[in-house]
């Protein structure tokens, strides 16, 4: 679970998808399927802090990390998680600087604000050495931000360059809704490759919400190498959709 981080920091391709149903047996599915991290998603779907502890549990089970989209930007919504075993946190409206340095200072015990203590999961309930847990958790924590608002276009670099951040995330469901356009349209597509192009300036990777998985290769292309492809729920869609289809074909 811990190579996620320099995976990505690598340039590799990862591919993940949401999970909105409270149930780690989602979560177990998921990670025996072989995708390289899961995102619950605390923004819009049911999951609270005990729910999320029971898929971080799970996620251990099959060594699935877990990259938590939390509900807001606080320390207090974002350092459970991470205290909860999660990989990393995806955070949501990122659209400053400012803002962008706040989630580090929640997400680094470095940075010397985050409520620290080992006993955890994370700190294997008490039994690493609280320097050694520290260490660990800054050195292989995946922090991505997410770019969904028009007045983040023109701060990009500001927030890619804010040190230890991995993934520009790109939300394009919330950012054609800001930018006023259409989604899928060439004016959000344009966005989109602005993003990919800070991410490269800033040495950071660039990542991207899809709906389906034929959208991953032409993205690639692109530069995006961090994809969140759909959900559990739209998977379970999906197959029930074509076991009827074809039961009635």
């Amino acid at each position: 679970m811990s190579g996620l981080k320099a995976r990505i920091n690598a340039g590799e391709t990862v591919i993940g998808s949401f999970v909105k149903t409270p149930s780690p047996h989602v979560v177990e599915i998921l990670g025996l399927a072989g995708l390289d991290f899961a995102v619950p998603d605390q923004e819009h779907a049911p999951l609270d802090l005990g729910v999320m502890d029971q898929l971080a549990l799970a996620s251990r089970a099959v060594g699935l990390p877990l990259v938590a989209r939390c509900w807001g930007q606080s320390p207090a919504r974002i350092s459970p998680l991470l205290d909860l075993g999660c990989a990393g946190v995806m955070v949501p409206h990122v659209a400053d600087r400012d803002t962008a340095e706040a989630v580090m200072a929640a997400v680094k015990f470095g940075r010397g604000s985050r409520g620290l203590s080992s006993s955890p999961r994370a700190g294997h309930y008490g039994t690493l050495a609280v320097p050694a847990y520290t260490a660990q958790s800054d050195a292989e924590t995946v922090v991505m931000l997410q770019i969904e608002d028009k007045a983040a276009l023109d701060r990009l670099d500001d927030i890619a360059g804010v040190p230890d951040a991995d993934v520009l995330f790109v939300g394009p469901a919330d950012l054609s809704q800001s930018l006023g356009c259409g989604f899928p349209s060439a004016e959000l597509d344009a966005a989109i490759i602005r993003v990919i192009a800070a991410a490269r300036r800033a040495g950071v990777a660039a990542g991207l919400f899809v709906g389906d998985e034929s959208q991953i290769a032409p993205w690639r292309d692109r530069g995006v190498s961090v994809f969140v492809c759909g959900s559990d729920q739209a998977l379970l869609m999906k197959g029930a959709r074509r076991i009827i289809a074809a039961g009635r074909a």
